[in-house]
C-alpha cells in the first residue's frame, strides 16, 4: 500500500499543479512567434529551455526503460543550437513529444511491476525513484525559468 501511495503522489508531482503550475497551461500562454526571443539579461529562450526539459526528461525515460541507452553528451546534446524551432509545426511537435514521454514515464509509474527502490535499467547504483524524482525536480526547475521569461516577455 505504500507504493501505490508514494507512486501517486510521483504522479501529481510529475504532471504539475502541486506545488507549481502545470507546464501546459504555461504553453497556452506563449505564441510562436515569441519563443524564440531572449529576454534582456538572460542567456536563452522560452524554446531553449523547453527543448532543454524534453531532452533531459527523454533522457531519463530512456534510462529508465529504453531498450538500449546512450549516455549524451554534455552540454551539447542538452540544449538546441538554436534561439528557436525552425517551424510552427517543430514546436508543436516538440511540444507533443514532451507529453508523449512524459505519459510515457506516467505509464511508468503506474506499472505494477514497477520497483520504485529497484535500480533503473541502465543504472549501476541508480534506484528508479531516485530518477523520477530528477525527472520532476528538473521539470519543476525549468518551469519556473519559462514562468520567468514569459513574464518578462509580458505574457504572464
Amino acid at each position: 500500500m505504500q507504493a501505490a501511495a508514494i507512486k501517486a503522489q510521483l504522479l501529481k508531482h510529475l504532471k504539475g499543479g502541486e506545488a507549481f503550475m502545470p507546464v501546459e497551461d504555461l504553453l497556452e500562454k506563449i505564441k510562436y512567434k515569441r519563443i524564440g526571443e531572449r529576454p534582456v539579461g538572460l542567456p536563452y529562450s522560452f524554446y531553449e529551455v523547453f527543448y532543454h526539459m524534453f531532452y533531459a526528461q527523454r533522457d531519463l525515460l530512456d534510462f529508465c526503460t529504453g531498450d538500449s541507452y546512450k549516455t549524451p553528451s554534455w552540454p551539447k546534446d542538452y540544449w538546441p543550437s538554436e534561439k528557436t524551432a525552425e517551424t510552427k509545426e517543430d514546436w508543436q511537435a516538440l511540444k507533443q513529444d514532451f507529453f508523449k514521454d512524459r505519459n510515457a514515464l506516467v505509464a511508468f509509474i503506474e506499472n505494477p511491476e514497477t520497483d520504485l527502490l529497484g535500480i533503473a535499467k541502465h543504472g549501476e547504483k541508480q534506484q528508479i525513484l531516485r530518477e523520477l524524482m530528477l525527472a520532476i525536480e528538473h521539470n519543476a526547475y525549468h518551469l519556473g525559468q519559462l514562468v520567468i521569461i514569459a513574464r518578462l516577455l509580458g505574457l504572464h
